[in-house]
Order: structure tokens, then C-alpha cells, then sequence
């Protein structure tokens, strides 16, 4: 039986990995439509964890993903100003591995979109590239290119991410994302160019570091197999308004980080360039679909998510598989609103409760010297071989863990199906 023709609007990792759960349980046909004239290496690193690697090891990927991975031996927490260890996880790839049987990867973006492309083609979804979308209509619905041609669809799913014009027009005006007060310096570095021994440490074994201090923070990992690092600067936005990516002054970055540990500034010494990027936000939405059921949003369109738990590729993943799983039960046009309105009441209570304590992971990453960055740090010295459910990292807090790295999204859906 032939199944409903269902339009997804961007290849980002949401959009391909929806186009996968679609046509990995249904037999609707999937066709993506995609900006850009191909898909280019954009990106840095993104740290993929237990709930989101289980998702990708389901679809078939663990042989062409794990080569490009890197699964990190130790997690260290660093003081910002001479790089003393407040807080270490020895064998922390393994213990995740352990705890929700599934990997934690550090990858770059690149590869994880790639992988995710040439699996939706081998489950035959259709893509079409160069397709920009520049209006929508939402009653039929159909999806208007620049070209002027109409695209129609039995659903639209927009994936279209944080500048998300089906966002705009779904809420019938202008909606640009917030500014968040913070900015990135994004830096890829590969390790052929690391020849300082103090810095072979960091790249002889696959790790992560952060570093917390003043109002801001550093992250650091490895990517591509071990053989390239990501280091990712947030500090607060220094940004003119109307600009929400710009080339960065090396200087300045530089003087930002002048009093931070010897061992980040040798690193931040080979960078020949950088970008630096705003951090920007949504107001949660009321809904992300329609009474009718003809269009639905997913991912940064209708719930961006700040980069202060490493969660935002991770959950964009999980609603993919949610609503490619939910909506591959669906037989008839007069099935979607009803089966959409499951999806978002999965999804959203999970992604308002990241995005909440990404602002309180914020706040103790950021902490001013003083009494509270004190008394963090006492507890990190404290609970350094047994972490509680309040250590202040949430990467290491038993408690969180296992409410995000445990979360099963295709485990979730198949609940809600149960209960049909």
C-alpha cells in the first residue's frame, strides 16, 4: 500500500535523520529539499552521547561512523587560571559504554551529516539540492521555491533550523532568533601541526577538557579517529547587533584568555584564523504543528538549543527518530494531527528541560572567583573519585546522566504506540 508523500525542508542532521526513521519503518515517500547546492564540510566538532549513538548504531552506522570517532579515555575538569585538575573521569568512554551500552563519540559534524545522507539514500529517500525554499502554504500544503515552482506534500516537516522561515510563517511574523550574551570561537586544529610535548598528552589518547572560569569557558576534544581537535571558547558576545558571524581578531581572542592556563594558550598559539559566532535563541513555542496537521517543526526551528550540554545535534537526532517512528503508523492524511500532537507532547517536555538547565550548566561553567566558584570547587575536590547527583559538570553527575545519556527516543515512541 502506497503511503503519504511527505516533504522535509533542510539537510541538516534533524532532516536526514527523520528522512531515515521514515523510510526505515514506512513506506512513505521522502523527499528532502536543501538550500545549498550540495553538502559542504560546515561545522566543527559535536560531542554525540549515549542517546543519540544508540539511535545512529540502530540505523546500520556504527562501521561507517566509529572510524571517524574519537571515544575519549578520561574526562578532566580544569581551574581556568593554572589548569589544576578539579575534577577527572578516568576510562570515561568505556563507563559510558557500560552504563547505557552505547558509545560516547566526539565527532566532527561533517561526518555524522555525510554518514546520515548516504544512509537516507540507501533507504531511498530523494533529495534535491540547490531547492530553496521561499514560501509555504500550509492549508494544501506545499512548499514554494525561489525558482517559483510549487512542491507539494501530504506533510511538510520543517527542519529548516534556528533562521527557520516555516517558524516565521507558522507564527505568522517576523520571529529572528535572541541574542544569548555569549559568543564562540570555534577552532579545528590538526594534530600534525602539535609538536610541543607539553601538548602530546592531549593528543596521544582521545580526552576531553574544560576549563571554567570567569564568564567563560573552553571545551576541548579530539575528532576524526583521534587525528584532529576541536576546541570551542565561549565567552561573553562582543558582536555588533546586526551580525551573527564574523572573522575574528586573533589578538583579541588572545587577550581574552592572556590569564587563562599556560597549556590552553599554547594550544590557542597555533591557530592561524578563527571565526567567532553569536549565540542565539527562541522563546519556546506554544506548538510545532498545526490543527490540520500539514506542517510540523523540528530541531533549532522550534527549539534551539544552547551548546552548554553538548545537546542540540543529540536532540535534534532524537526527534527524528520520534517522529519517523510515530509517523510510520500513520495510513491515512486524517491520521496526522493526531499522531503529531503525540510527537510534541513527547518532545517538548524533554527539550524544555534541556534547555533550562543548559542555562543553569551556564551559570556554574561561568561562576566569577568567590565564594559560590569556591564552594563548586571544594565539592569537585570532594566528590573527585565519587561524584554525587550534585556535582556541579553534568557530564559526570550520575543523575543527569542517566537522564540524558539513559533516554531512549525510539524506546519512547514505541510507548506511545503501545498506547494507541
Amino acid at each position: 500500500m502506497a503511503g503519504l508523500h511527505i516533504v522535509i525542508v533542510g539537510a541538516g542532521l534533524g532532516g536526514l535523520m527523520a528522512a531515515c526513521s521514515l523510510r526505515l519503518e514506512s513506506t512513505h515517500s521522502v523527499t528532502v529539499l536543501e538550500a545549498a547546492a550540495k553538502l559542504q564540510e560546515v561545522g566543527a566538532g559535536l560531542q554525540l552521547t549515549p542517546n543519540a549513538t544508540k539511535l545512529l548504531l540502530r540505523l546500520g552506522l556504527r562501521d561507517a561512523l566509529a572510524p571517524k570517532a574519537a571515544e575519549p579515555v578520561s574526562f578532566t575538569f580544569h581551574r581556568y587560571s593554572d589548569g589544576k585538575r578539579i575534577g577527572h573521569r578516568q576510562n570515561y568512554g568505556a563507563e559510558m559504554q557500560r552504563k547505557f551500552k552505547a558509545p560516547f563519540w566526539d565527532m566532527h559534524r561533517a561526518d555524522l551529516q555525510q554518514a546520515l545522507y548516504k544512509r537516507a539514500t540507501e533507504l531511498g529517500v530523494k533529495f534535491r539540492f540547490g531547492a530553496k525554499v521561499s514560501g509555504y502554504e500550509f492549508s494544501e500544503p506545499s512548499a514554494t521555491l525561489k525558482t517559483g515552482e510549487v512542491v507539494e506534500a501530504d506533510l511538510i516537516i520543517a527542519a529548516d533550523g534556528l533562521w527557520s522561515l516555516a517558524r516565521e510563517t507558522f507564527m505568522g511574523h517576523p520571529d529572528p532568533p535572541l541574542p544569548t550574551g555569549d559568543l564562540a570561537y570555534r577552532i579545528v586544529l590538526d594534530h600534525s601541526r602539535i609538536t610541543d610535548p607539553e601538548l602530546k598528552p592531549f593528543i596521544e589518547k582521545p580526552s576531553v577538557h574544560l576549563w571554567a572560569g570567569p564568564e567563560a569557558h573552553v571545551i576541548y576534544y579530539n575528532l576524526r579517529g583521534g587525528t584532529m581537535n576541536n576546541i570551542v571558547l565561549l565567552v561573553p558576545d562582543n558582536l555588533p547587533p546586526e551580525v551573527s558571524r564574523a572573522p575574528a581578531d586573533i589578538d583579541e581572542m588572545r587577550t581574552i584568555f592572556k590569564d587563562w592556563d599556560p597549556i590552553l594558550n599554547k594550544f590557542l598559539d597555533l591557530v592561524p584564523s578563527v571565526d567567532k559566532w553569536r549565540l542565539m535563541h527562541h522563546p519556546e513555542l506554544p506548538s510545532w504543528t498545526n490543527e490540520q496537521g500539514t506542517i510540523v517543526l523540528l530541531g533549532d526551528a522550534c527549539h534551539p538549543m544552547l551548546p552548554y550540554l553538548a545537546q542540540g545535534a543529540n536532540s535534534a537526532l532524537e526527534d527524528g527518530v520520534v517522529l519517523g517512528r510515530l509517523l510510520s503508523t500513520v495510513k491515512e492524511k486524517s491520521d496526522l494531527p493526531g499522531i503529531l500532537r503525540k510527537y510534541e507532547d513527547l518532545r517538548k517536555p524533554r527539550s524544555s528541560f534541556l534547555h533550562k538547565y543548559a542555562m543553569k550548566q551556564r551559570h556554574l561553567n561561568h561562576l566569577p572567583d568567590g565564594e559560590e566558584q569556591q564552594r563548586r570547587d571544594e565539592l569537585l575536590e570532594r566528590e573527585f573519585e565519587e561524584p554525587s547527583d550534585d556535582y556541579p559538570f553534568y557530564w559526570v553527575n550520575p543523575q543527569m546522566q542517566e537522564v540524558v545519556y539513559g533516554y531512549d527516543a525510539n524506546a519512547e515512541a514505541e510507548r506511545v504506540l503501545s498506547q494507541l
